[in-house]
């Protein structure tokens, strides 16, 4: 298992985000957390994820966030470079949490995934 530390982004008021973050500590693993709204990602890190992951993996399309955007500017975001600047607009359609790790990149809260990153398997993108 990677020593590299563990970095968690998200929104903390967000339930997900709290899920995760309950499960580190219980795991009792140290990790440093980011709110997308204290310190913006950059368009760089951004576009590193959406290269990892892929953008439309990367873009929640299911929260409240994307949902009240009008129809018309969510019909503009086709591509990445669309995508990382709705992000950067507006942080809270980055599907939360991520998580960093070395190399390893998760998106999204899926306790089996996270079981397989603290057992040292490789996870499957979530």
């Amino acid at each position: 298992m990677t020593s590299a530390p563990i970095v968690l982004y998200g929104i903390a008021n967000c339930d997900t985000v709290r899920k995760a973050r309950a499960w580190l500590e219980r795991h009792g693993l140290d990790f440093e957390f980011r709110d997308f709204r204290k310190t913006p990602v950059s368009a760089t890190q951004l576009q590193s994820w959406a290269t990892q992951l892929g953008w439309d993996t990367l873009l929640n399309r299911r929260g409240t966030t994307w949902r009240l955007l009008p129809a018309a500017e969510r019909d503009t975001i086709t591509d990445a470079s669309a995508a990382i600047r709705l992000m950067q607009a507006k942080p809270a359609v980055i599907r939360r949490p991520v998580l960093e790790r070395g190399a390893l990149l998760l998106t999204g809260f899926d306790e089996p995934a996270w079981n397989r990153l603290l057992a040292g398997q490789e996870p499957t993108h979530v």
